[in-house]
């Protein structure tokens, strides 16, 4: 899953972060609202990983400090998989008894989820750590104003480039979107064994920063309702851009239509292509890989020179579900593991960029090579339709169709801009 999986997805696979991105819709109604029992088990979910201990070990310090501050109260924490969080969600928001009282879960799948009924409004307004939360992250944690979902962590990409063949072949990275085509065919045609750059008929978000930096969009809101801008002319020159690059002289439609974001990064990986993009969650495994230490990361560009693409805001949130008992322990337990201390703890663990300014700044000073990221946030993100109707569309996969049929010649640009954009106004409507 793109949203969650690979921002951290897993994840630290999804953003993100994924993807993430959302599952079916939840057709449960609301569920009770529940008590506010004082002592008693509190439910955890969290989502596994590839690899948990970083994260358990965290979790579980968190844990230790919660139960010493609270007599009589136990955390009980649960690890459950992404791939099947919708099942066990659906099945969470229809019966509170088998409920969690706090869940982890995708920012892509929030408004799916409140429209379930499954997690009730969060008040951050009295938490001393609240004030310092990104306020365009905050954004990925609310619906229709109301915050839900405390965001962990955020995830973000930017391009990664092979230094050692830019250096060979005399280049420097792209200064404009418009410049990554030709960039990557010189190289592909200077060493046709490697990809110019890794880039997917699947990768969501990996292209959407160029509709977006053109200045198109997935979709707009219109009287209260989303309609789909997908086939705008600003939203298909973006696409053009980015469909270009899944060509025989760049990465071969072949090899690359059907790659999402994790085959995407791994080509860069197996040192199989000069560039890619690339989430701050994947630096690590970069790292261990034949590309360590022959690559550097730029903010991939915009449409202007000097200007940066908007970026795809992923990550997960932390919330309380609505039917809890519990839901004073609920909050305190999320403003502990959400809050400023245990972000931090999570980053030194995990990498998972902090959500907060002042530790987002404090965690970049200390390690350079997050400025791209940093920088990519502070110039400003964006996100997907905040609508339980995204859910529809994710799971149709409109969007990685339109790019897929596009790249592989299957569909020309108008055609295919224009299927999607009615199958997403016929999930929009119903």
């Amino acid at each position: 899953m793109e949203g969650v999986s690979e921002m951290r997805f897993v994840v630290l696979t999804a953003v993100a972060v994924a993807a993430l991105a959302g599952c079916s819709p939840v057709q449960s109604g609301p569920a009770a609202s529940g008590g506010d029992e004082q002592t008693g088990q509190l439910r955890v979910w969290l989502f596994d990983e590839v690899n948990r201990g970083p994260k358990e070990a965290v979790v579980k310090e968190a844990v230790t400090e919660f139960q010493a501050a609270h007599q009589g109260v136990t955390v009980d924490v649960q690890y459950i998989q992404v791939q099947t969080r919708a099942e066990r969600f659906k099945a969470a928001f229809s019966d509170p008894q088998s409920a969690p009282d706090v869940a982890e879960f995708g920012n892509t799948d929030l408004a799916g989820y409140v429209a379930g009924g499954g997690f009730g409004e969060l008040d951050l307004s009295s938490w001393a750590d609240g004030q310092d939360l990104l306020p365009a992250v905050l954004e990925t944690g609310k619906v229709d104003g109301k915050v839900y979902g405390l965001p962990w962590y955020v995830g973000v990409r930017a391009l990664y480039y092979r230094t050692d063949v830019f250096s060979e072949l005399g280049l420097q990275p792209p200064a404009t979107l418009a410049d990554i085509a030709p960039l990557a065919r010189r190289i592909r045609q200077a060493k046709p064994d490697m990809l110019g750059i890794s880039a997917g008929g699947k990768y969501t978000y990996g292209a959407m920063p160029f509709v977006w930096a053109n200045g198109g969009d997935i979709a707009r809101e219109d009287g209260g309702k989303y309609v789909a801008a997908i086939d705008s002319p600003e939203s298909k020159a973006g696409l053009k851009q980015y469909t270009e690059l899944i060509a025989d002289d760049i990465c071969p439609p072949a090899q690359c239509a059907a790659n999402g974001g994790d085959a995407s990064v791994e080509a860069f990986r197996a040192g199989k292509a000069a560039m890619v993009i690339g989430g701050d969650f994947n630096r690590k495994s970069v790292d261990a890989s034949t590309a360590a230490g022959k690559y550097a990361v730029v903010p991939l560009p915009g449409k202007d020179s000097g200007s940066i693409a908007p970026a795809f805001a992923g990550g997960n949130l932390l919330g309380v579900m609505k039917g809890s008992q519990r839901k004073t322990l609920a909050t305190q337990f999320v403003q502990l593991l959400g809050g400023k201390v245990y972000q931090r703890k999570m980053f030194d663990a995990m990498g998972n960029l902090p959500t907060f300014g002042d530790v987002q700044a404090e965690v970049a000073e200390a390690d350079p090579a997050l400025e791209p990221f940093t920088k990519t946030l502070e110039a400003g993100t964006k996100f997907v339709p905040v609508t339980p109707n995204w859910a529809k569309v994710d799971a149709q996969g409109v969007l990685p169709t339109l790019i897929q049929q596009v790249a592989t010649g299957e569909q020309d640009l108008d055609g295919a801009a224009k299927a999607a954009a009615d199958q997403m106004n016929a999930a929009f409507s119903s």
